[in-house]
């Protein structure tokens, strides 16, 4: 069976592996990173993401907290990336939370 995501889960990690077109981006020298969460009320939550090694490989990860996953539905989510000359921004991609028993 494949794993779903539920309302309150916490601490289910999200991977991001940051491309422009195919190639993955070197984001080592980044200053910030950001994960933007929007829920299915169009609150937006925003939350510090790290490295998942060095930056070299493109990959963040944020783990989900308390509070995070509070409501059903399709949820939205988006990584922004600071350099010292820009910002990026990822792809946006959904996940549905399903409700719980």
């Amino acid at each position: 069976m494949a794993s779903e995501i539920h309302v309150d889960d916490i601490g289910t990690k999200f991977t991001i592996t940051i491309k422009d077109g195919d190639s993955i981006v070197d984001i080592s020298d980044a200053v910030l990173v950001l994960l933007i969460i929007r829920k299915p009320d169009s609150e937006i939550i925003t939350r510090n993401a790290s490295f998942t090694s060095n930056g070299e490989d493109g990959q963040v990860y944020y783990d989900i907290m308390d509070g995070d996953l509070d409501e059903a539905g399709f949820y939205k989510l988006q990584a922004k990336i600071s350099f010292q000359n820009g910002v990026f921004y990822t792809n946006v991609h959904t996940f549905q939370v399903h409700c719980n028993l």
